[in-house]
C-alpha cells in the first residue's frame, strides 16, 4: 500500500475554475501562492497560458504554440497568498468567459543553482513536492544544469522563451534518446540533440544542442515522484471499453496523457481533473496541443478511482490497441497518508 507523507496534496497542487468580469479579478481558493499558473479559456478557442514566478508576472508563453514569450498587460498580474489576480485580457478574464486553471508550488523565485556546467539565473524549488522551475542561458553545446530536487526527475518540459520553437517533453518512460513536443500531435522521436541521450540525476539535467532545450533564454519545468502524490509513468492500450487501469496510488485530481508509441501515436494530449469533471465517466476534454474550446458530451475518457484511473473506451488518442502511453498525475487525496486519521481514499 503506498502510504505518503504529503497528507494535503492541494496545498501544492491544486485546479481552480472561475468566471471572468471583463475587469480586474482576484481569483482566490486556490490554497497557496502559486509558482506555476496555467489557464486555459474553456467556452471557445482561445490559447492555453503559462505564467510563472521565475519569468514574472503578465510573462506567457502558450502549451499550444512555439511561440516566443510575450508580455500581456491584461494577463496573470500578480501572484497572491491564495491565487492569482488577471486583467481584462480574452485569454484570462473575458466578461462571462468560462476558465481553468492548474496551480503548482515552487518556492517563490529562488536563486542560482550552480551544480551544472551552465549557471541558472534563477532556479525555484519545491523538494516537498518534487517541482522545480528553472531559467538558464542556451549554449548550443553540450551541457549540464542544476534542478535543485535532490532527486532524479522523471519528467521535464522545456521552453525557449526566446524563440518561436516547439516545447520540448522528456519522461523518464521513453528514456533519454526520445523526446516529445507538448505544442503538437508527433509520436515519441529519436533526437540526441534534445538531451544528448543522457538521463537526468539527482542534481542536473543534460540538454544537447537543440534550440528546444539549448538555445537563448530557457524555461524547465521538473517533475519528481513524491509517494502517494504524483506519478510519471505510461501504460499500454487494449482498444476496448475495458480499459487498461492505470496504478497511481492515489486519488487523481489531473491528469495528462499522450499516445508516444505505436501506429496511432500521431494524436493529441489530453487532459483531465476533478474539477471540470467531478462525477466519473468524465467527457470534459481539454487539448494540451490545442487552443480548442472544451470539448463535452464527448466519448467517455477515463474513470478517476481512489488508487489510480482507468480508461473506460477505446479510442487512439487514449487506448489504441498495443500503443504505449505516458501520462503524469497529481493527487486529490493518497491513497492512505502516514499522519492524520491514515483512513483509505475512497472512489468517486
Amino acid at each position: 500500500m503506498a502510504y505518503s507523507s504529503i497528507v494535503k496534496p492541494s496545498v501544492y497542487f491544486n485546479t481552480k475554475l472561475y468566471t471572468g468580469n471583463g475587469g480586474t479579478q482576484s481569483i482566490t481558493g486556490v490554497g497557496f501562492q502559486s509558482d506555476f499558473t496555467w489557464i486555459k479559456r474553456r467556452d471557445t478557442t482561445n490559447n492555453h497560458r503559462v505564467t510563472d514566478v521565475i519569468r514574472g508576472v503578465t510573462k506567457e508563453i502558450y502549451p499550444d504554440d512555439p511561440s516566443a514569450q510575450d508580455t500581456r498587460t491584461g494577463g496573470l498580474t500578480a501572484f497572491g497568498s491564495d491565487g492569482f489576480t488577471v486583467g481584462d485580457s480574452a485569454g484570462y478574464n473575458a466578461n462571462s468567459g468560462t476558465y481553468a486553471s492548474w496551480n503548482w508550488k515552487a518556492n517563490g523565485q529562488g536563486s542560482s543553482n550552480t551544480d551544472g556546467s551552465i549557471n541558472t539565473t534563477y532556479t525555484s524549488v519545491n523538494t516537498t513536492a518534487g517541482f522545480s522551475i528553472s531559467k538558464y542561458t542556451g549554449t548550443g553545446s553540450t551541457a549540464t544544469v542544476g534542478h535543485g530536487l535532490g532527486v532524479t526527475p522523471k519528467m521535464i518540459i522545456f521552453k525557449n522563451t526566446s524563440s518561436s520553437v516547439d516545447w520540448r517533453v522528456y519522461h523518464e518512460a521513453l528514456g533519454n534518446t526520445h523526446r516529445l513536443c507538448l505544442n503538437d500531435t508527433s509520436a515519441s522521436t529519436d533526437d540526441d540533440s534534445a538531451f544528448n541521450d543522457t538521463s537526468p540525476t539527482s542534481t542536473v539535467f543534460t540538454v544537447g544542442g537543440s534550440s528546444s532545450t539549448n538555445a537563448g533564454t530557457m524555461i524547465a519545468y521538473c517533475f519528481a515522484e513524491k509517494t502517494g502524490y504524483s506519478k510519471f509513468g505510461s501504460y499500454t492500450g487494449n482498444g476496448n471499453s475495458n480499459g487498461p487501469f492505470v496504478y497511481t496510488g492515489f486519488k487523481p485530481a489531473f491528469v495528462i496523457y499522450k499516445g508516444a508509441v505505436g501506429g496511432n501515436a500521431v494524436d493529441n494530449w489530453e487532459m483531465a481533473d476533478n474539477k471540470r469533471s467531478p462525477y466519473n465517466g468524465i467527457e470534459n476534454v481539454l487539448y494540451p496541443n490545442l487552443n480548442s474550446a472544451e470539448g463535452t458530451g464527448v466519448t467517455t475518457r477515463i474513470d478517476m478511482l481512489s488508487n489510480g484511473f482507468k480508461m473506460r473506451t477505446n479510442g487512439s488518442d487514449y487506448n489504441g490497441s498495443g500503443q504505449t502511453y505516458i501520462y503524469m498525475a497529481f493527487a486529490e487525496e493518497p491513497l492512505v497518508a502516514n499522519s492524520g486519521n491514515g483512513v483509505p481514499a475512497t472512489a468517486r
